[in-house]
Parts: C-alpha cells; sequence; structure tokens
C-alpha cells in the first residue's frame, strides 16, 4: 500500500504555469499564474526566453493569451529600500 505522498505528485514538482501575450502597447507580458513572478518584454522571444528559464524549460507551463494582456503588479512582491539608522544616514550625507 502507498503512502498519499507516494501516489500523487507533489505540488512542488510541477513546473509553474506562466501567461504570455501583448497588452495594448504592443509589448509581451508574461506573468506567472500566482501572480508573483513576470515582466514585461519588447518581444515574444525575450518573453519566451524568460519563461523557458523561470519553469526550467517546460514547455507545457507556458500559456498563450489572446486579447490584450495587461501586467497587473498589484500581487507580485515588492522589493524593499534596506532600512538604516539615522546616524547612518547622516554619515552619508556629509560624506
Amino acid at each position: 500500500m502507498r503512502k498519499a505522498s507516494e501516489s500523487e505528485p507533489s505540488s512542488s514538482l510541477r513546473p509553474p504555469v506562466f501567461m504570455v501575450g501583448q497588452n495594448s502597447r504592443g509589448n509581451w507580458v508574461v506573468r506567472d499564474q500566482s501572480g508573483l513572478r513576470g515582466g514585461l518584454f519588447v518581444g515574444r522571444a525575450e518573453a519566451l526566453r524568460y519563461v523557458r528559464f523561470e519553469s526550467g524549460d517546460h514547455r507545457s507551463a507556458i500559456v498563450m493569451v489572446s486579447g490584450d494582456f495587461e501586467l497587473d503588479t498589484s500581487g507580485m512582491r515588492r522589493a524593499t529600500a534596506p532600512q538604516f539608522r539615522a546616524e547612518d544616514q547622516r554619515a552619508r550625507l556629509v560624506a
């Protein structure tokens, strides 16, 4: 008898799904299904290269979207600037 973990593949083994399409300005948009990764590209080849790199070159992970496909960054994590102490900031201003 198999354990549940042996009978079904782990979700971490499945490649991420990326949606690829063009926005209203003709740029290529890439966004993963969870909305955490993606970008805006000037060409289709660059967009697909990004997807292949991020997905480990799993072609089944690419879904082409027809019609206008706009990049929505509201769900993406934003990089935050490092927090500095006040004395560190003053030291940089003096230098």
